[in-house]
């Protein structure tokens, strides 16, 4: 199915997207310290408890899990309707990690893109990317879809 998505689209949605949800999964694992210090940026040093741990946890086999619904969606369906629905998903999704992010930033640290680190970076950054692609993608913007070819009738 990837190869009726235009070479833009299908490089973002096969291979950039696939490999930050690896990072995401894998940098939880890493270290869920880390991980939890880097979501809002904080002079002073916090102290993390196993739920903060725990939850940094779950957020990474999340990320792992999207990374195999996308795969799974994108390398397997012959539908391009699938592929829509699944991005139009995502779609929605993007606006609510990005508002979330930026209502725990507050109005101050969300305006301030100097002062963000790599993860809101990828929190806010990245997911408009990704958001403004598949916009772009949705509305046609990379050119018409290729239709599916009509199923072949026998004569008789």
């Amino acid at each position: 199915m990837t190869s009726q998505l235009p070479l833009f689209p299908r490089t973002v949605f096969t291979i950039v997207e696939p490999l930050s949800l690896i990072a995401g999964c894998a940098a939880p694992l890493i270290s869920a310290d880390w991980f939890i210090e880097e979501q809002i940026d904080s002079p002073q040093l916090l102290h993390h408890n196993d739920n903060a741990r725990l939850v940094a946890l779950q957020l990474g086999n999340a990320y792992g899990l999207l990374f195999m619904l996308g795969v799974a969606v994108l390398y397997t369906t012959t539908e391009l309707k699938v592929v829509r629905n699944y991005l139009w998903a995502l779609w929605i999704a993007d606006i609510g990690h990005i508002g979330i992010t930026a209502y725990l930033l507050g109005y101050e640290k969300f305006i301030s893109f100097s002062d963000w680190n790599a993860m809101t970076w990828g929190n806010i950054g990245a997911t408009a990317f990704l958001f403004l692609t598949r916009t772009a993608y949705l509305c046609g913007l990379f050119g018409a879809a290729p239709q599916s070819p009509s199923p072949i009738k026998k004569v008789q």
